[in-house]
């Protein structure tokens, strides 16, 4: 699987200290719109490799790393290019509406 696990251990190197974008899914086991967008998130992971990283922060064991990006609701996903948040949207996306975010 292509999709990262990210925590605040390995959130500098995996997400800050990246040389490619990075997609961030912010999401919850417990939560219906996050398993929807699951499987598209991982399929943009796929599709992605060598061009961006795409990892996943459960807002339940991770939950500085949600508040650090004020993250109100999930499924939120992320775009951070060069340390920086470069997009951001709130809800469940289609492929290619998350693709375009990474562009």
């Amino acid at each position: 699987m292509s999709v990262l696990t990210i925590t605040k251990h390995n959130f500098q190197q995996e997400v800050i200290n990246s040389d490619k974008p990075v997609l961030i899914d912010f999401w919850a086991p417990w939560c219906g719109p996050c398993r929807m967008v699951g499987p598209t998130v991982e399929q943009v992971a796929e599709e992605t490799i060598g061009k961006a990283k795409v990892g996943k922060i459960n807002v339940d064991e991770q939950p500085e790393l949600a508040q650090a990006f004020g993250v109100m609701s999930i499924p939120t996903l992320v775009v951070i290019k060069n340390g920086k948040v470069a997009n951001s949207v709130v809800g469940v996306q289609s492929k290619s509406a998350i693709l375009s975010m990474l562009q």
